[in-house]
């Protein structure tokens, strides 16, 4: 691959003659910096500087480098395109970095397949090829300083560093004083990713309009057939979520125009309207069931109509806070004027019945293999609940859960009392008894218990949401972009005790590259003097690396030291 010997802000002084070589901390570096510069010229509405930093960017070796490397380490890597093509040898990753190219590009249909949702339902995604993946993640790291730099302040889906648990947040404060909002708009979009208007995204989207064009028109095949795509764009799309909140930004901002040229701007504020939106889901509360249904609902509606959107009239509603709705996956609702968040019905029985689906259809395992695919599961659930009032739901999911695995034991011993049962499948421990446990042997030759998660054990903590001005690529955020990732790794990690260890003790950095360990990148435990040469399992002696930098030290034998912080 040849790259010019011009020196810009983002070409690398010395290019790497394959994957193993490529300098990731300096592509980084390289592809931020451009970022932030792309983000500056937006904050200014220097929108022909945006387009001529945009272009620049999606030609340089370092964007294509990071593409090519998004698109083959996270979990989609592994599932292919219409061509049926894998970028999984770094000879494969080498050489498809060199394709990405703006002439002669077309892209390949979308591959059709469908997962289930949780009200049994299924969803379709659009699978596209390994090359259109990266270039969507190319033309998207372009894309989305534009998009966060004009989002909507509680806008919280698919952003950087931003949650669920954030846009519960907002909605905590909007609804939590005793003066606050009383009436909740629940808007529901009727199928928001398939019905978005090609035209209004063609001239609203800051983007290549020809490239944008070409994925749109793409069509997808399924069953051997192809079918015309003439509206929407294709959830499993890298680029999609970022398109779709394009599409619906503003909807907080021109609101609260709006209502501030209708009604005037001290008026409009003692309306206490407010939008909380995660992706296509939004609420909008308001101090009068009036000012919603007249004055909000219609504008809406309007907004929406023109991206070639409409409400879902049997979904959308207008609920007093006391009556409680729910948003994702939480219920909120006042009680003798206390709010109160608790998971939802809705998805307290989905997760009920994803766990009671695993257990029936693992009859015959193994008791340690099924406590391996359970506990995942269950942890999961009880941290994404941990910020609201969950323990009761806990403690009802745990007696339901141990209902079905002792139906579960029983079954494999019909011959056997009770007693005997209880004695090989439960155990004591500490003041807990009960426990659906089986005993294994540690790496040290000793013998211990491995136990079911316990969802009661979850510590309720009340999450602090994110600032809502924040911009991950404006340089003045930087210190608190920092601390905000690193807080919220610890909140994932802190139940791996080991892997919480050597995060803090790295300052959250891979011990190789010097880039930040983050949720999207993974990590991989390396040991500093492998296991089969002697090298112990102590902490002193494991680093935590980025999955491609642990192909890189493997591939050319490097030496990894453990990193000190000054």
């Amino acid at each position: 691959m040849k790259v010019s010997g011009r020196k810009t802000g983002s070409a690398l002084s010395h290019a790497p003659d394959n994957w193993n070589a490529v300098d990731w901390r300096r592509v980084e570096r390289n592809v931020r910096g451009m970022q932030i510069r792309i983000a500056k010229a937006t904050r200014e509405s220097d929108w022909r500087r945006v387009k001529a930093l945009q272009r620049m960017l999606t030609r340089t070796l370092s964007a294509k480098l990071y593409a090519v490397r998004r698109v083959t380490q996270n979990q989609g890597a592994r599932t292919a395109g219409v061509d049926r093509e894998l970028w999984n040898s770094p000879e494969s990753r080498w050489e498809a970095t060199g394709g990405l190219k703006r002439r002669g590009y077309k892209p390949l249909p979308l591959r059709r397949v469908f997962i289930p949702k949780a009200n049994g339902k299924e969803r379709p995604l659009g699978i596209p090829t390994m090359r259109d993946r990266a270039m969507q993640a190319l033309y998207l790291l372009a894309l989305e300083p534009v998009s966060e730099s004009t989002s909507d302040p509680n806008s919280y889906g698919f952003r950087i560093n931003r949650s669920t648990a954030d846009a519960m947040g907002q909605v905590r404060a909007c609804t939590s004083r005793k003066d606050s909002s009383r009436w909740v708009l629940e808007a529901d979009i009727k199928g928001c990713f398939d019905h978005i208007n090609h035209d209004w995204l063609e001239n609203h989207v800051p983007m290549d309009r020809e490239i944008l064009r070409k994925w749109l028109k793409a069509g997808l095949i399924y069953k051997g057939q192809l079918q015309a795509t003439e509206a929407g764009t294709p959830q499993g799309g890298i680029i999609s979520p970022t398109l779709a909140n394009v599409t619906l930004n503003g909807l907080e901002r021109e609101l609260v125009a709006h209502l501030g040229a209708k009604f005037g701007i001290v008026k409009a504020k003692k309306l206490k309207v407010n939008v909380v939106r995660y992706a296509d889901d939004f609420v909008i509360t308001g101090d009068s069931k009036e000012i919603l249904e007249s004055v909000v609902r219609p504008w809406v509606e309007a907004f929406l109509a023109v991206r070639g959107l409409q409400l879902s009239e049997a979904k959308t509603r207008i609920t007093h806070i006391d009556d409680g709705f729910d948003f994702l996956g939480w219920n909120f609702r006042k009680y003798s004027g206390k709010l109160l968040i608790k998971p939802s019905k809705k998805n307290a029985q989905a997760f009920y019945r994803k766990v009671a689906e695993t257990i029936s259809g693992n009859k015959t395992a193994k008791q340690g293999d099924l406590i391996q695919l359970l506990n995942p599961m269950l942890r999961g659930w009880a941290q994404y609940h941990r910020p609201v009032s969950a323990k009761q739901t806990y403690s009802r999911m745990e007696h339901l859960i141990f209902r079905k695995l002792w139906r579960w034991s029983k079954r494999r011993h019909p011959q056997k009392s009770a007693v005997w049962v209880k004695q090989k499948y439960f155990h004591s421990i500490g003041a807990r008894h009960w426990v659906f446990a089986v005993r294994t042997e540690r790496e040290d030759g000793s013998w211990g218990l491995n136990e079911l998660y316990q969802l009661s054990g979850m510590a309720i903590k009340r999450h602090t949401r994110i600032k809502g001005e924040f911009n991950p690529f404006d340089p003045t955020w930087e210190q608190y972009g920092e601390t905000l990732r690193q807080g919220r790794m610890w909140e994932q990690m802190r139940y791996r005790k080991q892997w919480a260890t050597l995060y803090m003790s790295q300052g959250g950095l891979c011990a190789h590259c010097g880039c930040a360990l983050t949720d999207e990148t993974g990590w991989h435990d390396h040991h500093l003097e492998y296991r089969m040469h002697g090298g112990a399992d102590t902490l002193s002696n494991r680093v935590l690396l980025h999955p491609h930098c642990h192909q890189q030290v493997h591939a050319g034998k490097l030496v990894v030291t453990k990193p000190v912080l000054s």
